[in-house]
């Protein structure tokens, strides 16, 4: 029963997914290599997830996400995160109309479907704060009255690595509310050749078409709720983000190294980031496999690591590629 369940699934999912390769099409259009990057925003897109993007400047982290908004039939906002930000710059503010005697709300940039938080880690705490509610809640207070967000509603952050002058710490509880931390490395000498015959113009052609709408997301979000997952990939996935948090079981020497592990939000959202994976690829059912690959951009920024592991220049991704290797895959 299973098998015929998981084929029907499969044959509806490649139905509906025809929009991927679309947006992946005409993306490539503008965007040179950068998959995975493309993917993971994709997989944010289907889990109702957010996505910060960390490079160094010039990688096209900016224009990636620019190209996804124009792919997708969406409302979008691009928002320059500086030092002297405000909440009200953010989420809106209440504006006196002295005609009327009354405040009347004037709604910000975030009511948007796709929001571009460039170089996020550059806003002070309070603008954090009013992006926190937003990013979990969905919805944004104004005064004493409360506004729900559109749907879908992407939050998709930038920061930059190596320059920390003027930036600030993104808080703990903030970071753990982004689906994934995606590294973006520098490209292969091949795109890199690819790049500079695209691009090195005065007017590179960076315009894309809409190929699909938000009522196609949101339909084909429901269908990756009904993706199967077996119970020993789930009980893969548990023992995963256990270890996280109690290293020392698996690899003594890991656990001066760990101050705290992932939250089960970190489980959570590693069981959905899987179930939108095998969506991608067309498929009914979710393999140990798409965990793996899945593994380090959804843990990488849950595991808090200790004084000791920073002296030692220890990173999560060796945490989590130990992990890997002690754990037995299903």
């Amino acid at each position: 029963m299973h098998e015929v369940d998981t084929q029907k699934l499969a044959e509806e999912i490649q139905k509906q997914n025809v929009w991927v390769a679309a947006v992946k099409e005409e993306m490539g259009r503008v965007v040179v290599g950068q998959t995975a990057l493309i993917d993971r925003l994709l997989v944010g897109l289907l889990t109702n997830g957010h996505v910060l993007l960390e490079g160094v400047p010039g990688l096209a982290k900016t224009l990636t996400v620019n190209t996804l908004a124009g792919a997708l039939a969406a409302q979008f906002q691009r928002i320059q995160f500086t030092p002297d930000l405000l909440p009200a710059d953010l989420i809106g503010t209440l504006i006196f109309n002295p005609g009327t005697n009354e405040f009347s709300p004037k709604l910000g940039p975030v009511f948007s479907n796709l929001i571009l938080a460039d170089e996020i880690n550059r806003a002070p705490a309070k603008v954090q704060s009013a992006l926190l509610e937003a990013m979990q809640e969905r919805q944004v207070t104004i005064g004493d009255t409360t506004y729900r967000l559109p749907d879908p509603f992407l939050v998709l952050a930038t920061q930059n690595p190596i320059d920390q002058e003027g930036t600030y710490q993104l808080p703990e509880a903030q970071l753990d509310r982004f689906l994934f931390k995606v590294i973006v490395d520098y490209p292969s000498m091949a795109e890199e050749r690819a790049i500079l015959d695209r691009m090195a113009t005065s007017a590179p052609k960076l315009r894309v078409r809409a190929m699909v709408d938000p009522k196609t997301i949101i339909a084909s979000r429901e269908l990756v709720n009904y993706v199967y997952i077996d119970d020993g990939v789930k009980d893969y996935i548990v023992r995963l983000v256990h270890a996280t948090r109690f290293p020392g079981e698996i690899e003594p020497a890991l656990q001066p190294l760990v101050r705290a592990g992932a939250s089960p939000r970190g489980t959570i959202n590693l069981t959905l980031a899987a179930k939108a994976t095998a969506f991608l690829k067309g498929r009914g059912y979710v393999v140990p496999q798409d965990i793996k690959d899945l593994v380090y951009d959804v843990l990488r920024h849950r595991i808090l690591l200790s004084y000791e592991a920073e002296a030692e220049e220890i990173t999560s991704e060796q945490i989590i590629a130990t992990i890997l290797d002690r754990l037995p895959v299903p």
